[in-house]
């Protein structure tokens, strides 16, 4: 039985992922994320003020393709993610947003010009608070909903890993940002929590979102694989907790 299910867990691991849509998978994981607000709602809400929207790490185009309906004149968005990349250039290209092949890392600057857009969103990339306050416009919106560094610490943890990004969280943004000239309109955070069926579809969840546990392999946690599989057999439920945030801002 064991044999069975490391040789699933390892077929598992070859599944193809891209973009950063989770559809397929909603009956295999689920969130409860509790949280106050509605990034997509807000998101439209500031895209209908705006005349050049800028979306940082855009995965797939899949969320700024929810909005497309609120889209100013000028819509523009990074990504470097090669196979995300890919399918956002393929899926945005075409409605004349301009992708760019760059990370929001806080050592790279952004290919666009001073002042350049008057709104700019973030969904769960990286920010480059110096970055965001030069291409920023004189009373423009930054708005981002963002993973906590801490978020699925148990399940990093029954891993035997360590958080790739801990000092993630508000508490390292807010004066980067405040440094970049940009004032904080609001801060919320969020607890939550997020639940597998399996531990074949953590495997698969963690395809697609490797930064939970560096370095992860099938082979290389097989020991730690079957630890959760033994929860389960003991009729435990796989559930870990997740911690968000979001950060509102406008550049004075």
């Amino acid at each position: 039985m064991r044999a069975e299910l490391f040789k699933l867990w390892q077929q598992e691991e070859q599944n193809h992922f891209e973009g950063w849509d989770f559809s397929a998978f909603k009956s295999r994981f689920w969130w409860i994320e509790n949280q106050p607000w509605s990034y997509m709602d807000h998101a439209a809400e500031l895209m209908q003020q705006a005349t050049a929207v800028l979306d940082l790490d855009t995965g797939g185009g899949e969320r700024l393709l929810e909005l497309r309906s609120y889209w100013p004149a000028k819509v523009c968005a990074t990504e470097s993610y090669p196979p995300n990349f890919r399918l956002a250039t393929q899926l945005l290209t075409a409605l004349g947003v301009k992708v760019v092949d760059v990370a929001s890392d806080e050592r790279i600057a952004l290919p666009f010009a001073d002042s350049e857009f008057d709104l700019i969103l973030n969904r769960h990339g990286g920010i480059n608070s110096h970055e965001v306050g030069r291409v920023l416009r004189q009373g423009g919106t930054f708005y981002t909903q963002q993973v906590h560094g801490q978020n699925l610490y148990d399940l990093t943890e029954a891993l035997g890993a360590q958080p790739e990004y801990p000092d993630a969280a508000p508490q390292y943004y807010v004066p980067r940002l405040e440094a970049a000239g940009l004032d904080i309109i609001q801060v919320q955070e969020a607890h939550g929590t997020l639940q597998f069926v399996d531990v074949s579809a953590i495997v698969a969840y963690l395809r697609a979102v490797p930064w939970v546990a560096t370095g992860f392999s099938v082979d290389t946690h097989r020991d730690c694989l079957f630890a959760l599989q033994d929860r389960v057999d003991a009729g435990l439920a796989l559930i870990f907790s997740t911690r968000s945030y979001m950060i509102e801002a406008r550049k004075s």
